[in-house]
């Protein structure tokens, strides 16, 4: 078994983010496609021969709180297979926090992997699932992509109802993110208090059945310019933060098929068919925005 392993975490986009109605488990059903990008943070994790279960994570770029998610997954980890051992992990951020782009599940997602194979658990994909939903909902998608963190899936439930898809290799992504990180449980609850009472009386659950995950699939695959996707989280969050909304505006003026906050927010992304539209978006938009990126599909 190795002592040391370097991993790659990608972000992901929500292609769509319908919310429903809060469940009887506290948590919010979604319908949305997840699309990852190939833009990453990097997991550098040691593993020590003895020790009391310890996990420290250094980030250089990030304060990190003690109860992140890196942390969680290996708390569940050691809970769930009896591993004892300490480990170290240096984590390179690229990914921005509070962008809506799942940096902090897809760490946790790279964590499970990289620490079934420092230990030769072999963790099923029951017992990796079980470790996933302690470190938080989109790490399941994370789990459920490829050996590498990469794919696209039609996300329901609160998150753990991945049904995985082709990922489109025909499309361009420019990405800009304002600065302005966003809360996902201060997202929600301005959600909440905007949905009418007719909104609110939805049935309790994914409301999703097995027809509307193929039309959802299908929309993904429709031409870009007949998108009609919507994120429910748009219109309060960018009540709250302008800069959000300028920055969709501002990605619509490059000519993209289609624009949208991704996640909660706030990170901002437009969809082009062709690699020389996008770069032209992207260094118009690099001119007013500090951190804006240029991605193509995986």
């Amino acid at each position: 078994m190795p002592f040391e392993l370097c991993v790659s975490a990608p972000a992901k986009l929500n292609i769509g983010l319908r919310v429903l109605r809060r469940g009887a488990d506290g948590y919010h059903g979604i319908e949305s496609v997840f699309q990852t990008i190939p833009l990453c943070d990097t997991l550098s994790i040691r593993r020590a021969q003895t020790g009391i279960g310890r996990c420290v994570v250094e980030c250089a770029s990030l304060a990190l709180p003690p109860d992140n998610t890196i942390a969680r997954a290996h708390g569940a980890f050691c809970t769930l297979t009896g591993v004892q051992a300490d480990v170290e992990v240096v984590l390179e951020k690229r990914i921005p926090a509070g962008a809506g782009l799942g940096g902090g599940s897809s760490d946790a997602a790279a964590m499970i992997r990289a620490l079934d194979a420092l230990f030769g658990t072999g963790l099923s994909p029951k017992d990796m699932a079980h470790v996933a939903g302690q470190a938080g909902s989109d790490v399941f998608f994370f789990l459920a992509c490829a050996a590498d963190g990469r794919g696209a899936a039609v996300v329901t439930g609160r998150g753990d109802q991945v049904s995985l898809i082709p990922a489109r290799s025909d499309l361009w992504f420019v990405l800009v993110y304002p600065d302005v990180p966003s809360s996902t449980p201060a997202a929600y609850r301005l959600l909440d208090k905007d949905r009418s009472e007719a909104l609110m009386r939805q049935p309790v659950g994914s409301g999703v059945s097995p027809g509307e995950i193929v039309d959802l699939a299908a929309a993904y695959f429709a031409p870009v310019a007949d998108w009609s996707f919507v994120n429910d989280f748009t219109e309060p969050v960018t009540r709250v933060y302008p800069r959000i909304a300028q920055a969709i505006r501002d990605v619509e003026q490059t000519g993209a098929l289609y624009t949208a906050m991704t996640g909660s927010g706030s990170g901002v992304f437009g969809v082009f068919c062709s690699r020389d539209d996008a770069k032209r978006a992207g260094l118009r938009l690099g001119g007013a925005w500090n951190r804006c990126w240029v991605l193509e599909a995986p």
